[in-house]
């Protein structure tokens, strides 16, 4: 059996577990707490091989046409 890593594949945008000095910079800057950011779960294909643990922050780094890049973050959750 073939197995296909989908992080591989054009679609996907770049997944990466931030520091926890990142995370709380993230946080002070945008004045959030982690229940109020978006949430990504821990089975996530996506950023299943990165071995993220409950309460991770992990930043998606997406291709935009106008801004180049765009940043997105999400906390890691079990369910």
């Amino acid at each position: 059996m073939v197995k296909i890593d989908i992080t591989q594949h054009i679609l996907v945008p770049k997944h990466t577990i931030v520091s926890d000095k990142e995370k709380k910079e993230i946080l002070e800057k945008h004045k959030v707490t982690l229940e109020e950011l978006p949430k990504i779960l821990k089975t996530d294909a996506a950023i299943k091989d990165l071995k993220p643990k409950n309460g991770d922050v992990v930043k998606v780094i997406r291709k935009s046409p106008t801004a180049g890049e765009a940043l997105f973050y999400r906390v890691v959750v079990s369910d």
